[in-house]
């Protein structure tokens, strides 16, 4: 058998060398129309690059080997800006997304493109996730590791749904795994079970995000019997669960033997222009640090075994890479 393999933004790297990873954290969420409206001139490229690198080296130092990063269009994804970045800190791997992330509506620019519109139209998002997962993103050679989309408290909108459906065409066309924004309290994830398992979309090639913000922990358990990984990836957003609560359902699905469904994360960024500069003070943990520092030592307080851990920040982010069915 050969050595499997998965791209990152400097090309790919065999799985067994993902090593610790941190399954859901971003470099940059921005909105580049609304930031060329409102504050131009207000950007620095390189002093933002800079901040960027010498903040992802310090994960890099702190033992984390692979950052995965779901920024997709929607979120101001830029990956001539990413590989910039990875390159000037080697020994951290960055895997990038396709994928359209919307709560509501599809990108105006799908708005009268694809199906519905005549007869015999073709999802033009299939083919276009699949030029990034074969081909490469934006003029680069980078590749798609993952396809992202979203499911928020507004439910399964038209579309919605459709950027889910086109999500899982590609995943069936290249076998790629799906990571899918989740809104746990209105229990989004049932949704999501629904139209993947219409479309042939096994459970364990999906993340369902942001699990962790929910302490229901018998919908949770529901949701990983269906076959589904949850994402626990939202540590240090204290504002949406207090610290002692996302680490309490941790430890309690662990204890229910789903450790190795789980992956954890923190949902940080270096800059997300969306939010208020005053605001980040009240998000004293919000950094690519806290599950290191105070997360994993938590939940060994709390009786997980180096096993548990091992399964949440390697075993099961190798896995999810490697399956192709």
């Amino acid at each position: 058998m050969g050595v499997t393999q998965v791209e990152t933004v400097l090309g790919a790297v065999p799985t067994a060398e993902l090593g610790a990873t941190l399954m859901h954290e971003h470099v940059f969420v921005l909105t580049a129309d609304s930031q060329a409206n409102w504050e131009a001139g207000a950007w620095d490229e390189e002093e933002r690059v800079a901040d960027a690198v010498r903040r992802l080296r310090e994960v890099r130092d702190a033992g984390i080997t692979t950052l995965v990063d779901p920024t997709v269009d929607g979120l101001g994804r830029d990956v001539p800006r990413i590989r910039r970045i990875a390159e000037r800190v080697p020994g951290l791997n960055i895997i990038v997304a396709t994928g359209i992330y919307t709560y509501a509506d599809v990108p105006g620019y799908f708005r009268f493109r694809g199906p519905g519109l005549l007869p015999g139209l073709p999802e033009p998002m299939v083919e276009l996730f699949v030029r990034d997962i074969r081909e490469g993103i934006q003029g680069t050679d980078s590749k798609a590791a993952f396809i992202k989309c979203a499911i928020d408290s507004h439910g399964l909108t038209p579309g919605v749904e459709r950027v889910m459906r086109a999500a899982a065409g590609a995943h069936r066309e290249t076998g790629v795994p799906i990571m899918v924004h989740t809104h746990p309290r209105s229990r989004t994830g049932l949704a999501v079970r629904r139209v993947l398992a219409e479309e042939g979309v096994p459970p364990g090639r999906v993340i369902l995000a942001h699990s962790g913000d929910t302490t229901d922990a018998d919908h949770l358990t529901e949701l990983a019997e269906s076959g589904f990984i949850l994402g626990m990836d939202r540590f240090g957003i204290d504002v949406e669960l207090p610290f002692e609560d996302r680490v309490a359902i941790v430890a309690e699905m662990a204890r229910r033997g789903y450790a190795d469904r789980m992956v954890l994360s923190q949902d940080t960024a270096c800059l997300i222009d969306w939010v208020q500069p005053d605001f980040l003070p009240a998000l004293p943990n919000w950094n690519y640090l806290h599950v290191l520092r105070d997360v994993v030592p938590a939940l060994r307080e709390r009786g997980l075994d180096e096993k548990d851990i091992d399964a949440m920040l390697v075993r099961t982010p190798r896995a999810w890479f490697e399956r192709t069915t």
